[in-house]
Parts: C-alpha cells; sequence; structure tokens
C-alpha cells in the first residue's frame, strides 16, 4: 500500500533502535554477545540521532547522519560517490567514501563493508524513516562478508579513504524498487577494544529492472537571477541619446566568467532536456549594459544618491567579455527543442512582501502589471524567444490568499507554490499530479516538498551531492511506481539564487532518471495536464503564512517610500523636455527596490532604495529657488526679483513660480509667473509688490507644475521682506505741509505788528523783508520727495546677497539685476553674484 503523498517527508522523529551485529559469516557465533553489548549502548541513542537540518524553503528533509562521533560510535562514514547511481541487473556497484575518527581514543583492527538491505522501500513514507536514522540499526541490514576493506589504526582525528565494489547481485536486489544502501564500519577502540559497529553512511540505490510504469512528467523550474546591480544613476556618453549605465558593484563580472555561478548554471542547464527556464529580464539588461562602457560605484557609496562622477565611480572601458559570452550562451541554450523561458516581473519584485505590507498603496499593482509587461518585451527581445509572462513566482513558494489575490491583479493566472503551503489530505495514498485549480480562474503547480528541499541544503561536498541525487532518484521512483499507470506531472522548485553545486548536483539527478521512470518536461506539460479532483485545491489564510518568511518581507515603511518615488517621478517628468533620459532609469530603478533578492541581503537592499530615493531628490532639487535671507522693500510699492536656477543638462519647463506673503494685508505681490529655464542657467523674475506698512513679512517662494493637475514642485523656499519708509514718507509730506502753515502764519503776524494796522504802499510788497520775488520762491516751492519717498521706494536685499542692493535709478528693482528688462532673465551666474560655469554634474542621463 503506498503512503500519502502528505508524509512524502520525514515522519516524527523516532528513537533508533539498539544498534547490534547482524548474523551472518564469521561473526555468527558472537551474535548474542554482541547483542548484549549493543543494549549497553541503549542509553547512548538519543545523543547520536542525527539533528535536524532547517531548510528555507520549508522542506522536511533531513540531511543524513552517518555516523555521530561519541564513545560508542566514534566513527564518521561518508559515502561521497556511487556508480552507477541506479542498479542494473548482473552489474555492480562500486562506493567511495572516508572514514574518520571523531572520538578520543584509536580505532584498531577495523574493515568497512556494504550491508545487504532487507527489502524495497516502496513508501515515501519508508524513504524519509531511512534518512532520518542516525547510529547503526539492524534494520539497515546484514553486512556482507565480501567485499570488505581493512582500515589501519587511526587515531583521533585521522581519515581513511575507503573503496567497495560489490555485485548486484550479492545485494539480493530481486525485484524493483529503492533501496537502501548502507557501509559500516566494524571494529574496536583503544579504550574499548570490543568488536562491534563503529559507524555507518546511508544513502538509496534505485533498481530498474525494466518493469513497465508510465513515467512521471517532470518540470524543473532552472532559475536565473541576481540582486540588482544597475543604479538610477547614468552618465552621458558621447552620444547623448545612450547614456552610460552605472552599477552598484561589478559582481556579475566574476559570475559571467566561467567557474562563477551564472556561467555555470547556462553552462549545466544547457545539457539537460525540456528545461523551464525562469529568467528576471533584469539580469538581461544588466548584462546587456555590461557589453559596452559602463562605470561602477566605488565601495561606500551605493546608498548616496550622489550623481555618477569620476570621484565616485569607475569606469569599465569597452565592457566584459564575460557579459558578451554568457549571452551568447544563454541565447543558444534556451532556443533549444523542448525548453521554455518564463520571464518573471521586471526585476523579480517581492510579491508577497506587497500583499501583506503593502496591499493599500494604489500605486503598487499598476507598478506590479508595468513589471509584467517590460519583463516579458526584456526577455524576448534580449533572448529572441517567446516567453511566458502570467507566472507568479513568491518568496520561496510559500503563498495564502492575500499573495493569490495579488499575483491575479497583477495579471498572473499562474502560480509557482511550494507543497508545504497546500499540503496533501491523509487521505490521498499517492502524490497527485502538481497543476490545481485554486479559484476565479487561476492554477497554482504546487512543488513537491521534499523532492524541492534537497536542493536547498548545502551541497558543496560530494557526500552531499551524492546524498541528495540519490534521494532525488529513490523519491520520483516510488513516486512513479505509487501508481506505475497513472502518470502524473511534477514540479522541482529548487531556490531562486540556485548554486553551481546544487544544480550540478539536480542536472545529474536529472539526467540518470530521465527515459528511465520520469520524463523531463516543460512547465506548459505539466500546467496542460488533467487536474487531479483529490487534490488539495485549497490556498491557505494568511494566519497561515511561515513566521520565518514573514520576518524577512519588506516593511510597510520601505514599500511607502517607494511609492512615492514614483509620485515625485511622475513630477519631475512633467518638466522634463528630455524625461526618456530619467523615466526608464528610474522607473526600472523603482521596481529593483522591491526585488525579491533583497530577502537574503537587508542591508545592501536598503541601501539601493536610499540610493534611489537619494539621487531623485537631487534631480528634482535641481531646479530650486536659491536660499535667501532678507530683502528690504523700501517703499509702498516696487519690484521683488526672484531668481530660479537650472543645474539639469537640459531645459525644463511647464513650470511656474508662486510668492505667497503670510500678511497680504501688510504687503501683496502680483500674482504667479510662468518659466522655462535652459540647461545649466538662472532666470530672474519680478514680482510688483504693495506694502501698507513697515516691518517684516514672511515670504515663501514655490515652484509649482503647470497644467489642470498642478502639483508643487520642489521645496518651498521662505524669506523675509523688510519694508521700510511707508509711514515715514507719508508723515514727511504732513510735516512739510504744517511747517509751511506755520510760516505763513508767522509771516502774516510779524507782517502786521510792522504795519502797526496801517496799510503799506504797496500792499503787496511785505514789510520789512526782500523783495517780494525772493520770498515767493521761498515760501511757495514745495520740498522735493527723495529716493526714500513714498514713491519709487527701492526694495534692497540683505547682505546675504548683496547683488541686491537698491538700483540708482530707483525703481525699485531687488536682487542681483540692474537696469529694466524682460520679465525673465536667463543668467550664467547663480544670484548670489559668483560666476558659475554650465555643469553636467545633476543628470547623467
Amino acid at each position: 500500500m503506498s503512503e500519502p503523498a502528505r508524509h512524502s517527508g520525514l515522519g516524527a522523529h523516532r528513537q533508533p533502535e539498539r544498534a547490534e551485529r547482524p548474523a551472518g559469516g564469521r561473526h555468527r557465533a558472537r551474535r548474542a554477545g554482541l547483542r548484549l553489548a549493543a543494549a549497553c549502548a541503549a542509553a547512548l541513542t538519543l545523543l547520536t540521532a542525527a539533528p535536524a537540518g532547517a531548510l528555507p524553503a520549508g522542506g522536511n528533509v533531513r540531511p543524513a547522519a552517518d555516523s555521530s562521533g561519541t564513545a560508542e560510535y566514534p566513527v564518521v562514514m561518508t559515502i561521497d560517490t556511487l556508480s552507477p547511481q541506479v542498479a542494473t541487473p548482473n552489474g555492480i556497484v562500486t562506493i567511495t567514501g572516508q572514514v574518520t575518527n571523531a572520538g578520543k581514543s584509536a580505532v584498531k583492527g577495523a574493515h568497512a563493508a556494504v550491508r545487504k538491505p532487507y527489502k524495497p522501500l516502496d513508501r515515501r513514507n519508508d524513504l524519509a524513516i531511512v534518512a532520518e536514522r542516525g547510529t547503526p540499526d539492524t534494520k539497515d541490514g546484514v553486512e556482507l562478508d565480501s567485499p570488505q576493506y581493512a582500515l589501519p589504526e587511526l587515531n583521533p582525528g585521522q581519515s581513511q579513504p575507503y573503496t567497495l565494489s560489490v555485485a548486484v547481485s550479492d545485494l539480493g536486489l530481486s525485484a524493483g524498487g529503492a533501496y537502501e544502501l548502507a557501509v559500516d564500519a566494524w571494529g574496536g577502540t583503544a579504550d574499548n577494544p570490543r568488536d562491534r559497529a563503529l559507524g555507518i553512511a546511508r544513502t538509496f540505490l534505485p533498481y530498474n529492472p525494466g518493469a513497465e510504469a508510465q513515467p512521471t512528467k517532470v518540470a524543473t523550474v532552472w532559475p536565473l537571477v541576481h540582486p540588482p546591480v544597475l543604479a538610477a544613476q547614468t552618465v552621458a556618453g558621447s552620444d547623448s541619446d545612450q547614456p552610460v549605465p552605472v552599477l552598484r558593484d561589478d559582481s556579475l563580472a566574476t559570475e559571467f566568467a566561467p567557474g562563477g555561478r551564472l556561467y555555470e548554471l547556462v553552462d549545466t542547464g544547457a545539457r539537460l532536456n525540456g528545461l523551464t527556464w525562469v529568467v528576471d529580464p533584469d539580469l538581461l539588461d544588466a548584462a546587456l549594459a555590461m557589453t559596452k562602457t559602463y562605470r561602477v560605484q566605488k565601495p561606500g557609496t551605493e546608498g548616496s544618491g550622489k550623481s555618477a562622477k569620476d570621484d565616485n565611480t569607475v569606469q569599465v572601458q569597452g565592457g566584459s567579455p564575460a557579459a558578451v559570452a554568457w549571452l551568447d550562451k544563454l541565447r543558444a541554450a534556451v532556443a533549444k527543442p523542448g525548453s521554455q523561458v518564463v520571464a518573471l516581473p521586471y526585476a523579480d519584485p517581492d510579491l508577497a512582501s506587497i500583499a501583506h505590507n503593502g496591499s493599500d498603496l494604489a500605486g503598487m499593482t499598476t507598478a506590479l502589471g508595468k513589471a509584467a509587461t517590460a519583463g516579458r518585451l526584456t526577455v524576448e527581445g534580449r533572448l529572441a524567444v517567446d516567453t511566458r509572462s502570467d507566472v507568479a513566482w513568491p518568496y520561496q513558494g510559500h503563498v495564502d490568499q492575500q499573495i493569490a489575490a495579488l499575483a491575479q491583479q497583477s495579471g498572473s493566472g499562474l502560480v509557482l507554490v511550494n507543497g508545504g503551503s497546500m499540503p496533501e489530505s491523509d487521505s490521498l495514498n499517492y502524490t497527485p499530479t502538481a497543476v490545481r485549480p485554486i479559484g476565479n480562474g487561476q492554477s497554482a503547480v504546487v512543488a513537491d516538498e521534499t523532492v524541492s528541499a534537497l536542493f536547498y541544503q548545502d551541497l558543496s561536498s560530494p557526500q552531499a551531492q551524492t546524498r541528495a541525487t540519490q534521494r532525488f532518484l529513490a523519491e520520483t521512483f516510488a513516486i512513479t511506481h505509487e501508481q506505475p499507470q497513472n502518470q502524473r506531472g511534477l514540479l522541482v522548485l529548487p531556490p531562486r539564487e540556485l548554486s553551481a553545486a546544487n544544480a550540478k548536483a539536480l542536472a545529474s539527478a536529472l539526467q540518470t532518471a530521465d527515459g528511465k521512470w520520469i520524463s523531463s518536461v516543460k512547465l506548459d506539460t505539466v500546467v496542460q495536464s488533467a487536474a487531479d479532483p483529490k487534490a488539495n485545491t485549497a490556498v491557505p489564510a494568511p494566519t497561515d503564512y511561515p513566521t520565518q518568511s514573514r520576518a524577512s518581507e519588506l516593511p510597510a515603511a520601505d514599500l511607502s517610500r517607494t511609492d512615492d518615488i514614483q509620485h515625485d517621478l511622475d513630477t519631475l517628468m512633467r518638466v522634463l523636455t528630455l524625461p526618456q533620459r530619467v523615466r526608464g532609469p528610474f522607473s526600472a530603478a523603482m521596481v529593483r527596490s522591491l526585488s525579491t533578492e533583497w530577502r537574503s541581503r537587508p542591508p545592501a537592499g536598503s541601501a539601493y532604495r536610499a540610493g534611489v530615493t537619494g539621487y531623485l531628490k537631487e534631480l528634482t532639487n535641481a531646479v530650486q529657488v536659491p536660499k535667501k535671507n532678507r530683502v528690504t522693500l523700501a517703499g509702498n510699492t516696487g519690484l521683488l526679483q526672484v531668481s530660479v536656477r537650472n543645474d539639469l543638462t537640459q531645459t525644463v519647463t511647464n513650470l511656474k513660480l508662486v510668492l505667497t506673503s503670510a500678511q497680504p494685508n501688510r504687503l501683496r505681490v502680483s500674482k504667479e509667473e510662468e518659466l522655462v529655464l535652459p540647461a545649466s542657467q538662472s532666470v530672474t523674475l519680478r514680482f510688483n509688490a504693495e506694502a501698507h506698512n513697515n516691518g517684516p513679512v514672511a515670504m515663501t517662494a514655490q515652484l509649482w507644475t503647470t497644467g489642470p493637475d498642478s502639483r508643487p514642485y520642489g521645496e518651498p523656499q521662505k524669506f523675509r521682506v523688510e519694508v521700510t519708509s511707508v509711514t515715514n514718507g507719508v508723515l514727511y509730506v504732513f510735516a512739510g505741509a504744517g511747517l509751511l502753515l506755520l510760516l505763513a502764519a508767522l509771516r502774516f503776524v510779524r507782517q502786521r505788528k510792522r504795519r502797526g494796522g496801517q496799510p503799506h504802499e504797496d500792499g503787496d510788497q511785505p514789510v520789512g523783508d526782500g523783495p517780494a520775488a525772493g520770498d515767493g520762491g521761498a515760501a511757495g516751492s514745495a520740498p522735493r520727495p527723495t529716493a526714500d519717498g513714498a514713491e519709487g521706494g527701492a526694495a534692497q536685499e540683505s547682505a546675504a546677497d548683496p547683488a541686491g542692493a537698491p538700483a540708482p535709478d530707483g525703481t525699485g528693482r531687488t536682487d542681483d539685476t540692474a537696469g529694466d528688462g524682460p520679465a525673465q532673465t536667463p543668467r550664467g551666474s547663480s544670484p548670489d553674484g559668483r560666476d558659475r560655469a554650465a555643469s553636467d554634474e545633476k543628470v547623467g542621463p
């Protein structure tokens, strides 16, 4: 009877049975004594159990613990190679490995030998039980008298390689199936010369005599992803339409070269049939950018957000030959008949983080949809193949209702799922086909949890590779023979950043089983299979999402800041005359900020997001009102002059400057002024000002975009206007008039006194005064208004802006201009009066 697929991993932890010397050969006479000796070790068995290895994918495959190195079992055994990997009738199996004395006493008179298995392991749960055994067990089989490998005396810490070749007939493999293959060390130690089992190593050996069975269709995901390296910054090249890209580091140059991870993935995958290449389009763009001259940010400057310059980047002239060769090699591999290419959304955004922490951000769903479209176009353009782009692959395949809903909203009708998220019920006694409907027209392809988890382990050592490969062969053999005439589809879902060693182990397993009990097919072949009505189709609730995976998600604050980038970028796009220089790099960088690859590199992800935000702010602030502290308006009317500076290398338009008075009842200014700013220049705008009282008035200068949906641009600039001579000028007029009246009255009184009340001969001639004409000129002329009078007052800027001194003609102009002119004055110097050359330091595109 077959086991439910739910138990395809390990069962509950069991205490290993007491090790005893199996009967057979020259050791039969000592059977009873060995049983007694083994029984004495009962207290040690819990200490010698293999620890479970935690798997990122949530799988429950444990690395085999071949021996524990305790006083009772001091020898650690390994099986490094097994040849062939599948036993055949009348064949010979060769085993190589290492014997290491991990105890504190010398190992003496020991040998290594193969144990003959009792029976095939027909159920997947039986495989799991064998894999979790630690110390030697009677269930491991009977030791063969031949072949045996005599071991020299091994002092503590010493190792000895061994090689054993055994005939398949001696192993007693009569029926087809997956068998346990164990190699143990038998002997004594200096402190305990009793002859006993000292350690054991286990693996699996499928025996395939050619029994007819419908092969299982196996679709294998072959991921090509890498943390984003393209920065938002670019540098203007000799061709203005082709800016030089900037990379945050040069790690890809190593990965593309022979021996690098990405090189080995393509080289290994090119040899496989029916492979499903899952590609991050951003990686292809980075590779293409590296085929020509590019720049790399210097260490420590990645998150600064500064423009790319010679002092913070290094130029790689001519590009990377490794990137050129890698792209050519990849194009040839994906064009192989029977292969399929799946394009991830551009930069592989973290679907789970967005679903859990950014569902209320309106721009996220739109960004995901655009990323999917951009992903398809990029992959098809770079690789010249048809692609499928409606596939969602959430982090490590974990899914819940929120993730599935977001995937569907962003256009993904197919979700790659870890089997741990959707386990099968106990009533199902076989492994169902991988594809299944999950509602609302969406389907899931559920990967086998145990098989996929094999390749989440560290497989850098030969023994680890052999262990994973042989377990894969045993598991797939058992799946096929659960229901030999019921062909099913299986999905193998390795980790996103599949290592070169793990890829080689997976490739070896696929090549060994392909054409025997499995058939390697592309993803679409499995998807098009008929769904099993008994398979689990229930998507778990968000509360069932793995806690460890949720802890590594992008927090809501980071998602919100990234969402704000889109709003700020839209504002910047409105004013640029060459928006294509900025739109592409920034739109891509915004999605890169959300990449799933940052999960394993949180500090690098934070630095990348900070760099994108900082650079966008720097570009936006390159068009600004220069800072000023105080402006003096000497009079009740005048002109307030405000400069706007453009440090970008392109003209900006669709902008207006608005001055707002905090006290319009005291100081009122004219309406806003629209402006066009040439590249690397300043423009000065003049605003009519009307003052009613002396004293300081707070003023705000704010740039706005024009159009029906006008929005603020950049930060507001606040300054103070000091109004003088408004009330004093009026008093001067009244005081002058009063003085004239007083003088006239005094003159009249004096004349009356001199005449003594008698009329003069000439009534127009004053008594005792000079000529009438002279007196009339002094008394009848009003004082002239000065430059400080009520009219024609000048607005004078403080010492913070020395160029803003009053104009000598008394027109009331302020700031850094002299003489009349147009309302907008392009200038090649900054408003503070210092000469400034046109600079390209702000925008690279």
